[in-house]
């Protein structure tokens, strides 16, 4: 995502609360100045490959690329989703608080994701969903052949908690799986996220 996309983005959530504190927005612009740097870095390190007749390099490097802006395009749905949902309930008169964090890192087992973070709030009720993969070798790396993983965390609800792993189920079309259960995974679609944001409106 480029940087004029985050500072959209910023601006869509502040119209449904409070306006982001500068260091957020500061963060987000870094985080896609940083992205951008990347996939320029990648971009010349597949060129050089070619030039040098690595076409084995080339092609990992290109995979990488994809990969990455996969990855990239499936967390940007999933948060802009919730934040959406949030959006159309505050029009209403709901009162939520929408936080966003990135750079953010959690924990996966024994791996480390990096990548954002959203937050709702309203009242004592707080669902956080945050989304990422491995940067470094020593992050470790996404088991199950997944190419990213979220957690969507409910306080005080922890029976309603849920883990995500993204995987391309078709080519360059990757897709949300609920890993709860590693033998028996299920798509998740819409639904499912309007199904957690009904849970988190809840009062009881």
């Amino acid at each position: 995502m480029r940087a004029v996309d985050v500072a959209a983005n910023a601006t869509r959530i502040t119209r449904f609360n409070h306006p982001l504190p500068q260091v957020v927005l500061t963060n987000l612009l870094q985080m896609s100045e940083l992205e951008d740097a990347w996939e320029l870095a990648l971009a010349e390190a597949q060129s050089r490959a070619h030039a040098a007749g690595q076409a084995d390099i080339a092609e990992f490097l290109t995979v990488r690329r994809r990969n990455d802006l996969l990855r990239r395009t499936a967390i940007d749905w999933l948060l802009n989703e919730v934040v959406s949902l949030a959006g159309q309930a505050n029009r209403a008169g709901a009162g939520i608080q929408i936080e966003q964090k990135e750079p953010h890192r959690f924990s996966r087992r024994s791996a480390t994701m990096v990548g954002r973070q959203v937050t709702l709030r309203r009242g004592v009720r707080e669902l956080t969903i945050e989304c990422g993969w491995p940067r470094t070798p020593r992050d470790g790396i996404v088991r199950g052949g997944g190419l990213a993983c979220a957690n969507i965390k409910h306080f005080g609800r922890r029976g309603a908690n849920s883990e995500l792993l993204l995987t391309p189920l078709s080519k360059d079309k990757p897709h949300w799986l609920v890993a709860d259960d590693d033998t028996d995974r299920t798509v998740f679609a819409e639904e499912t996220l309007r199904s957690h944001f009904v849970t988190f409106l809840r009062d009881d």
